[in-house]
């Protein structure tokens, strides 16, 4: 018969900064760092988050462009020649100067809701079964085949807009789908590439494409909306993202064994660092486990609640611009998207200074509650306080800039605690986590769309009030129950035969 024991641990393994402390005898010593082999894979998907991102916000500025009057007693599908109108009404300056004979359209700010967040619809779906499937099957195949049909999608956006609301809104479900997929298989990479004393920084540097990528969208679509039109925008970023998914085919491998060009030092120092965490041997989910843990459901009601903060300041900031000061297109592009450069140098600082603290010999749990404290709290204040500077043009852009840089210090925190509390199920946990902070995705645009059709005069104080609410009872539900040791359940367990 077979009898399942749990392996014996020491005094000394509580906790998980010890458990980092590994026997130095069985591992080579630190080899190169940035031109490693594994830097080379963080920065490969840092670009795939890069093109991701851009692919998924890419109609946060085009719909600048795309919509058109303020009499949305009609809500079809209607395209139109008029002067075009900023994403929720009232003039706007890039009026006349925007290519003749592009498509524009009369939706009405629910609509565009709506538009926003399908494709989150899909993307929850996926999540949670491509983080589980990319452990099964490689993260390579999930996330090279996502990258490939995203980019297929998007490139079919603006005939599916002419085609009709509902063939748009299909395709961008269906879209979220392969999104999803992107996102939430890459997380299986890191249980096999990453030193536990340097998962900070390299999942820093993985995770900072995701806010490089709006960057790069918002900056790049309102110069191509206004110069050659909207639908370039979607033919520019779906035509990138195809020679892209090539290249990930070719130069990602989903461990150090199998990488054709990896030294052998390197090889030897990334699975002995592992071997205490990942076990070779495929183990069944300890569900029941999973959903009595209050350390899970910390993490994942703290990625929900910062995920609301992230979807408004990546979704509604053009808009924000937009209807509060009134500037064209172009500009609204290049102010909106430079607050994600602060944000993708502050991740990566982040990382660095998060594996640094653990060097100095503080807690693992305390840094992660550091960097999440400090990635959500200052941020949603800043954006509170926003309906409360809109005569000050320059005092809004800062704050936007500091809350855009501090939020991203959270991919040294609560982004990756499922690598740390559950290192054999962290891509699953990822993917759930995800998943259900996908959401707040869904509902922050339907959500704030009605909002503003409701109360046009106070809809913007009220949509930041709310993001500051949330945000905040996320985060103090994880500083109670957040943890960062490995937790019982996620232990390698022993098979006896008797």
């Amino acid at each position: 018969m077979d009898t399942t024991t749990k392996l014996s641990s020491t005094a000394g393994e509580s906790k998980y900064s010890q458990d980092m402390q590994l026997d130095e005898k069985l591992i080579p010593r630190k080899v190169q760092s940035l031109c490693s082999v594994r830097y080379g894979m963080a920065f490969i998907v840092h670009l795939c988050n890069i093109i991701l991102m851009g692919q998924n916000v890419i109609m946060n500025i085009t719909m600048v462009a795309m919509v058109n009057s303020t009499d949305h007693q009609s809500q079809g599908n209607v395209s139109t020649e008029g002067l075009p109108v900023n994403s929720f009404g009232g003039p706007n300056e890039a009026a006349n100067s925007l290519p003749a004979g592009v498509p524009v359209y009369n939706w009405s700010p629910e609509i565009q809701g709506i538009i926003f967040g399908s494709i989150n619809y899909g993307m929850i779906l996926t999540l949670a079964p491509s983080g589980y499937l990319a452990g099964r099957v490689g993260t390579k195949r999930v996330v090279g085949v996502a990258l490939f049909v995203s980019s297929l999608l998007i490139l079919c956006t603006p005939l599916a807009a002419d085609l009709g609301l509902v063939v748009l809104m299909v395709s961008r479900i269906v879209h979220g789908i392969s999104q999803g997929s992107g996102f939430g298989g890459q997380y299986a990479l890191w249980e096999k590439w990453c030193p536990p004393h340097e998962r900070s920084r390299l999942c820093a540097i993985a995770l900072s494409g995701m806010a490089l990528g709006p960057f790069v969208a918002i900056l790049t679509g309102g110069f191509i909306s206004q110069v050659i039109g909207w639908p370039f925008a979607f033919y520019i970023f779906g035509g990138f993202g195809c020679v892209c998914s090539l290249l990930w085919i070719v130069l990602v491998y989903d461990d150090p064994v199998s990488h054709p060009w990896i030294s052998i030092s390197e090889k030897e120092y990334i699975t002995s660092s592992l071997a205490q965490q990942v076990s070779a041997s495929r183990q069944s989910l300890p569900i029941k486990d999973i959903v009595r843990s209050l350390p899970v459901w910390s993490l994942i009601l703290c990625c929900f609640s910062y995920q609301w903060l992230i979807t408004v300041l990546v979704m509604y900031t053009p808009s924000y611009i937009s209807s509060v000061f009134n500037i064209n297109i172009r500009d609204n592009g290049i102010v909106s998207s430079l607050p994600f450069v602060f944000a993708w140098a502050f991740g990566i600082l982040g990382g660095q200074v998060a594996d640094f603290l653990l060097t100095k010999n503080f807690r693992l749990v305390t840094v992660r509650k550091i960097a999440t404290v400090l990635g959500n709290l200052p941020s949603s204040t800043l954006v509170a306080v926003l309906p409360y500077l809109r005569s000050s043009y320059i005092t809004t852009i800062t704050f936007l800039f500091i809350s855009c840089g501090l939020a991203s210090l959270c991919q040294s925190g609560i982004s990756i605690n499922a690598l740390d509390i559950a290192p054999r199920h962290s891509s699953f946990l990822m993917g759930v986590s995800r998943g259900f902070a996908h959401l707040a995705a869904v509902l922050v645009p339907t959500v704030s769309g009605f909002i503003l059709s409701q109360d046009p005069e106070f809809g913007w104080r009220n949509i930041f009030f709310l993001l500051f609410a949330i945000n905040t009872l996320g985060l103090i539900f994880y500083i109670i129950f957040g943890e960062a040791d490995v937790q019982d359940w996620a232990k390698e367990r022993k098979v006896t035969r008797l």
